[in-house]
């Protein structure tokens, strides 16, 4: 902490936070603070962050206010939207916890419903969009690092399903997805539900992203309070006769999939190849999600049979 007896007192300190590539530091001064962060050329969608942002607030969606913003330098001064997010809710009881899911979603839904309409889209540099190609990626993804680094699957896996259906989602229409929506992305401030890290924002499925939200493997929602809650987000969405949509629930569990899979092979690689051993803590959590899933999809016999 640094003193001076003519100005308030002004403290840094570290927030050690996520995979993404960046470093935090929450700066106080007096009794306001904010975020600073420092970013590196090694993940090319951090640099997009700030436009990202600023395109998001003019959809409405809630994201923390932008300061100031250095590209050259890699640095950008930010709104302290706090440490409150929707994981440090997850042994609150269930009317407490579905009220603030229900808003997140509401923030998923205008994102889904209005972003790739806004104007400024057309300016903005995006990450590559959910293609067939990203989806096999996503499959590869585990089939390395979850099936083969972590638990040591080493006969070759046959790909043509999986491959059938990253072909079937890649045909789909797209909107724009979070990509990484999951619980700690979420901040609740004074009750209502504020965005971050969507700096991997991109053309997708809207599925693939209430998957990631209502799956993850950070905190455990029940199978009927992840049914309440997709019939809050369609009743949004097709209105309130719809919460029930059979298509829209098969595309949900194929994105479910893609997912879940994506999250295993970053848990193996991350854990085992970058040395972050707490990662590999989550995979007893998401494999049996995985697994539940895979047994809802025609064709997935085979790989489900491969699961430990």
């Amino acid at each position: 902490m640094l003193t001076d007896p003519n100005h308030p007192p002004v403290t840094v300190a570290f927030i050690d936070k996520g995979g993404s590539g960046r470093k935090f530091w929450r700066m106080r001064v007096g009794d306001r603070t904010v975020i600073f962060v420092r970013y590196g050329e090694d993940r090319p969608e951090n640099r997009h962050y700030v436009a990202i942002s600023h395109f998001l607030a003019s959809v409405g969606v809630r994201v923390p206010a932008v300061y100031f913003h250095d590209e050259s330098e890699g640095l950008i001064v930010m709104e302290d939207a706090g440490d409150n997010d929707l994981w440090s809710h997850r042994d609150d009881p269930w009317l407490q916890r579905r009220a603030l899911y229900q808003r997140t979603l509401d923030q998923a839904l205008l994102l889904h419903t209005h972003a790739h309409k806004a104007p400024g889209l057309e300016t903005l540099q995006l990450q590559q969009q959910f293609d067939a190609a990203l989806y096999r990626w996503e499959q590869d993804y585990f089939i390395e690092h979850s099936l083969g680094r972590h638990f040591g699957h080493t006969a070759p896996v046959d790909r043509a399903r999986l491959h059938e259906i990253a072909d079937e989602l890649a045909s789909l229409p797209r909107c724009l997805v979070h990509r990484d929506f999951q619980s700690q992305n979420v901040i609740v401030r004074a009750g209502e539900i504020c965005l971050i890290d969507f700096q991997g924002l991109r053309p997708g499925l809207a599925q693939y992203d209430l998957a990631s939200l209502l799956l993850d493997p950070y905190v455990a929602l029940t199978p009927a309070e992840r049914d309440e809650l997709l019939a809050h987000y369609l009743s949004g969405l097709l209105g309130p006769e719809h919460e029930h949509d059979p298509e829209f629930l098969r595309i949900y569990d194929l994105c479910a999939m893609q997912r879940l899979m994506q999250a295993l092979g970053a848990y193996g690689k991350l854990g085992h190849l970058d040395g972050r051993t707490h990662f590999l803590q989550h995979i007893p959590t998401a494999l049996p999600r995985l697994r539940e899933v895979l047994g809802q999809i025609d064709g997935m016999e085979t790989l489900l049979g491969l699961l430990p």
